[in-house]
């Protein structure tokens, strides 16, 4: 093993819970049933850190094996690794729906080696059906830099990816590399993000019980806690049953993805009386962040609760309806109301 691979190994031990390291060894399956009972699992980090390493040395295991551990054994099961930020594939070709894991594996390889020389990618397809990638990169001279990969998710015949890990300069050459391999036209920036890949996911591919905007109330069953407390159904059994309904028709009624962030982004004139204020010409600016373990569950709380009122603005509402966490708030024109502009 060379110094990298030994270095990445090291790490990896040291982020792995120690119950769940046996598991994960099993799990990559590089390790044989006699190798895998020698190891004493009571022992310390450091002591199975050197015994695991002496094993790589005999199977002769290189940073491709070990970073195969990482992301099979490790990232795949600890999705929660930063911020991920999640992208939309566009105008797909009439055969994009043909496309396979070999076919986008050999199209995603050849097409980002042809624009950046020095890149290690490891690539491997999940229970769920997600294509993970684990892309090192290098510069012009030195060699790919293992110690902060990008980690980027596809769902094939989805028009989904999401990334995180990525700097700026590269974004052009994943993107590239993404649109052909996947025979797309282009692709954008969905205005979603979070550091629960599984949250953001089920939020922008519908995996969860989705709401269904209606003039015409319906009945959504009392799930709350608050609304079956005799003493509010006492005193405003009414009132809480409706404030519950609108909560539900704007969130939905049952679990609801762990997204924890939404940001408004607000450009608005002033109006008002004030003519020093009035004769501004610049737009004000400013941003409103909402933050919880669980905003969406926060917000239909709030709103089933009172705290927030009811009907719940589209402000709020638009987070599960549009898929996205990140608004651009302007004016319509002179005198008009604002609204939710959606960027390109």
């Amino acid at each position: 093993m060379d110094d990298i691979a030994q270095s990445l190994l090291k790490r990896l031990v040291r982020r792995i819970p120690r119950q769940m390291l046996q598991p994960t060894l099993e799990k990559w399956g590089r390790l044989q049933k006699a190798q895998l009972e020698s190891m004493d699992f009571t022992l310390s980090k450091y002591a199975l850190t050197e015994k695991l390493l002496s094993i790589c040395e005999e199977n002769d295991w290189s940073t491709k094996h070990i970073t195969e551990l990482e992301l099979l054994s490790y990232i795949i099961d600890n999705p929660n690794v930063g911020m991920w930020h999640a992208y939309q594939l566009l105008d797909p070709e009439d055969d994009a729906h043909t496309v396979e894991l070999m076919q986008f594996k050999e199209q995603f390889k050849s097409h980002l080696t042809e624009l950046i020389q020095n890149v290690s990618i490891k690539i491997k397809k999940h229970t769920d059906e997600a294509v993970w990638i684990r892309l090192a990169w290098g510069e012009s001279f030195s060699q790919p830099n293992h110690f902060k990969p990008t980690y980027v998710v596809h769902y094939l015949q989805s028009p989904y990816v999401f990334m995180t890990s990525l700097k700026s300069k590269h974004r052009p050459l994943l993107d590239q590399a993404l649109v052909l391999a996947t025979r797309c036209q282009s692709i954008k920036d969905a205005n979603l993000s979070g550091r629960k890949l599984i949250a953001i996911r089920d939020l922008l591919m519908k995996q969860y019980e989705q709401v269904f905007p209606s003039k015409f109330p319906r009945h959504i069953p009392e799930n709350n806690e608050n609304a079956r407390n005799p003493l509010i159904e006492q005193e405003q059994s009414a009132l809480s049953s409706n404030r519950l309904q609108m909560a539900c028709e704007a969130f939905g009624g049952g679990k609801l993805p762990e997204i924890q962030s939404a940001v408004y982004r607000l450009k608005t004139k002033f109006r008002g009386h004030a003519k020093n204020m009035a004769q501004r010409k610049e737009p004000f600016k400013c941003v409103v962040k909402f933050s919880s373990t669980n905003l969406l569950e926060s917000l239909r709380s709030c709103a089933s609760s009172g705290i927030a009122s009811t009907p719940v603005t589209p402000l709020l509402s638009s987070i599960p309806l549009k898929g996205r966490n990140y608004f651009v708030i302007t004016d319509n024109g002179p005198g008009s109301s604002q609204t939710l502009h959606q960027q390109k």
